[in-house]
Order: C-alpha cells, then structure tokens, then sequence
C-alpha cells in the first residue's frame, strides 16, 4: 500500500526525535559534571563525552557522523572554547581517507578554522543561545570534517547561574545527508508523487524529482507538508525555484 506524504513527515518526524532524544540524555550527565565544579578539567570532560557519544559513532551503520560537546570558554580551565567532538568511521574522506575507528577532532590540524574564533555567531551555537532550543543547521558543506553535505543538530547545554541557568555550551551531532537518504528514501518511494524533503528556507535534503538535487531551491509553493518537531517540509511535485 502506497504512502501518503503525510505520513512521510512523519517518519522524517521520527528520524530526528530520535536523535534530539540521544542528545537530551546525553546533555543531563554533562551538566552534572559541570554542576559539580565551576571550572571543568579538559581531561575530565573529555573522558566523558567519550564514553557516551562513541557507541553511538560505531553502532553497525550509524546514523551519526560526528559527536559531542562544545563547551564555551568559561567552565574549562585555560580554554577560550573546548570541542569535545569525536567523528566515526569515514568512507574516502579527502582530509582524512578511510579511518576505520572513530577520531577525535584536532583543530591543530584542520585548515580554515579561523572562524570558529567567533563560534558564538555560528548558527549552530547562535541559535540554541537565542532560542534557549534545539535547532537543526543546514543542509550545508561540512569542509572541516566530512567535506559532504551535513545537518547539525544541537541543543543548549546550562550551568547554574546568579539570575538562574546560563548556557555554557551545546551538545550535538552531524547527519550526513547521504546517510539520512539511505534512512528515509524507501519511505519517500512508496508515495506515487515526486517529493523533496527541504529546510526553512527551501533548500533540498532529499528529493525523488530527478530534477531537484540536494542543496538546491526548490518551489516554495509547492504542496507541504511540515515535519513534526523539526524545520522541515516534505513538497509534494517540486520544482527547482530558479535560484540558489
């Protein structure tokens, strides 16, 4: 029996629900250690997310390509900003080949790295610091990792404070795009039409129109259908908008 694209909005619904709840239960020991001392060692910290993101990172096909936390300057000792992120497995990636174990993300070692001096003003920490909300970024070109089209989802990450809880940090992970359409294209087949799964501002993620390809506008006017708890719409016969 054939799918409707309502029910297609709801499994995409379903596939990030999962992932928000993996970063909630995550987030809570994370601000037990933070609570239990007002400057975190790096090491402490580290050991930590380590132990909860990696099984997540080399779980038989994962979903997650990268994980972990961010932490802003002021609760890890002699740190402007603390990247506690690990990455999985990788297929053929340019910067790093195939790696067959998970790594820890080195910004030593990365070029263009320089503006994440201004991490506060990047969408994925910007918005859950104004929102006080998890937020989903992209889809966009990871070229400090994965060199692939990628979606970050983060969520806020509190401390206790003076005049109540204060963001200190965001815990996250990134989804490849490709990885996300081995999830939900068997789903998006079953419907008769041609669908485009597109972010807030139009911009494709998956698509069965053989015209739309991911990271293109797609027709804003296009029959939607909103994905729950997510920024997303599953468009219904789309076409390309004209612009990019």
């Amino acid at each position: 029996m054939s799918r409707s694209a309502h029910d297609v909005a709801l499994a995409v619904g379903e596939v990030f629900a999962g992932v928000f709840d993996q970063l909630a239960a995550w987030r809570t020991p994370i601000e037990a250690v933070i609570a239990g001392s007002p400057e975190v060692r790096p090491t402490e910290l580290d050991a930590m997310v380590a132990d909860l993101v990696l099984p997540r990172l080399t779980e038989p096909d994962p979903l997650l390509v990268g994980a972990g936390f961010i932490a802003d300057g002021e609760i890890v000792r002699g740190r402007d900003v603390h990247f506690a992120w690990w990455l999985g497995p990788l297929d053929d990636n340019p910067v790093l080949g195939s790696t067959t174990e998970p790594s820890r993300l080195d910004l030593s070692t990365r070029g263009y790295t320089e503006y994440l001096r201004d991490f506060r003003a990047l969408e994925w920490y910007r918005m859950p610091a104004t929102t006080h909300h998890a937020h989903v970024t992209g889809p966009y070109v990871d070229h400090l990792c994965t060199c692939d089209y990628i979606l970050t989802l983060t969520m806020p990450v509190h401390a206790a404070g003076d005049d109540g809880p204060r963001m200190v940090g965001v815990v996250g992970a990134d989804v490849s795009v490709r990885r996300l359409e081995r999830e939900l294209l068997g789903p998006f087949l079953d419907v008769p039409e041609p669908l485009a799964l597109v972010n807030e501002e139009g911009r494709v993620l998956l698509s069965t129109q053989p015209t739309l390809q991911v990271g293109q506008l797609a027709d804003a006017d296009a029959p939607a259908e909103l994905c729950p708890g997510t920024p997303f719409r599953v468009l219904v016969a789309p076409a390309a908008s004209g612009s990019n």
